[in-house]
Formats: structure tokens, sequence, C-alpha cells
């Protein structure tokens, strides 16, 4: 048996649903719906860049703490995205201008 010393930089759909403790099925419904990324092969088989996982384990705790839908956890998961998205550019902007931060 052969272990490997560094993660893959990307998981097939068997082992990004074992890694994040989901079922192949709702991996893929999550694809459908937008949540996760993934690429499909020339086979028709879904590959996940090894970040997604990151994203999984934030949809699994939104799911948990608000027992949100998941057609709803997209729209969340892209809002707080953009939330942090706009803090970072009033963040970047208040350094240049020497201002005082908004917090």
């Amino acid at each position: 048996m052969t272990y490997s010393l560094t993660r893959p930089d990307r998981l097939n759909l068997e082992a990004f649903a074992r890694a994040t403790g989901t079922h192949p099925e709702l991996v893929r419904r999550l694809v459908v719906l937008g949540v996760l990324e993934a690429q499909h092969d020339a086979a028709g088989r879904l590959w996940f860049p090894a970040p997604e996982l990151q994203v999984m384990a934030r949809v699994q705790r939104l799911r948990a703490g608000f027992s949100l839908n998941y057609a709803a956890l997209g729209l969340v998961v892209h809002l707080l995205d953009r939330i942090a998205e706009l803090e970072a550019a009033l963040r970047d902007r208040s350094r240049l201008t020497g201002g005082s931060s908004w917090t």
C-alpha cells in the first residue's frame, strides 16, 4: 500500500463525497444548483478542485446552523462571498485614502 505525501489537486466524485461525508447524489445536486464547481472529463465524470472541500464544509455549516434548504444555500453562499468582496474593497479604499475604518 502506498500513501500520497501531498493532497491531490482534484478529486473524483466518490473521493470528494467520501472526504466530505456526503452522498455522491447530494454532491451532484449541489453541482447542478451551482453551489459547488466541478469539471467534467471526456467520460462525463465529475472532478472537483481541492478548494471545493472548503466550500462544501461551509455549505454543511450553513445547512446545520440555519436549516437552509440546498437551493437557498447557493444564494446565501453567493451573498456572503459578495459581502466579503465589498468589505475587502472598502478596506483597500480606506487604506489608500487614509480614512478611518468603518467598523
